[in-house]
């Protein structure tokens, strides 16, 4: 059965780009748009407006609020509760989010470079490609991957790929994966979404071809 029924709530869990992120998604899901909630870690994130002028359930919750990693992620768990959320998408979200039981297979993150390549802590936005141009790579990429309680460590759905170009720069790179981002996390949430994932340890099965 299809995770995207007409009551499925989809929750983006973002920084930045928010506002990319969910016209995206919002077409991806259609008449089921008006399952997306939102949140976002500072009251600035773009997504936050985008939401408000929609309709779109929102909330923001400061890990500056919290005392430790367990209590910031007690309160998101119990926020996404209030929503009967069915599947988080954590589209630029660059806080640890320690992941209930009750949510495991449930979380999906999408990050910039082909991981196990340039992940983990300390890896995020701009650090990543700086990273990929200063090791002197050929290939990088996207990678959409479920999320466990490890840094960009889950099994992996679906990877995209670039060339690292001679003369490009962090931005430059940075804009040619974040295209292929734009594919990568709505391709991935339809998979989901028509029941053709299976997860077997960390290998990912897409049932149907893909």
């Amino acid at each position: 059965m299809s995770p995207f029924h007409s009551e499925t709530s989809v929750e983006i869990t973002s920084m930045g780009r928010t506002g990319i992120w969910l016209t995206l998604l919002a077409s991806l899901l259609g008449s089921n748009a008006n399952g997306l909630v939102i949140k976002a870690s500072k009251t600035s994130a773009a997504g936050l407006q985008y939401a408000e002028e929609r309709g779109i359930p929102r909330s923001v919750l400061r890990p500056k609020d919290f005392s430790h990693v367990e209590e910031f992620s007690a309160a998101i768990s119990e926020e996404m509760d209030r929503h009967a959320i069915d599947l988080v998408v954590l589209a630029g979200w660059m806080h640890f989010y320690q992941i209930p039981s009750r949510y495991e297979g449930r979380v999906l993150n999408i990050h910039p470079s082909l991981i196990p390549a340039f992940c983990g802590q300390g890896y995020y936005g701009t650090k990543v490609h700086q990273a990929v141009l200063d090791f002197g790579a050929k290939i990088t990429g996207c990678t959409v991957h479920f999320a466990d309680n490890q840094f960009d460590h889950g099994p992996v759905i679906l990877q995209r790929s670039v060339p690292v170009l001679d003369d490009d720069t962090v931005e430059s790179l940075a804009a040619r994966v974040f295209e292929e981002e734009k594919l990568a996390l709505p391709e991935a949430i339809q998979m989901i979404a028509d029941d053709r994932i299976e997860v077997r340890g960390r290998r990912v099965r897409v049932r149907g071809g893909a």
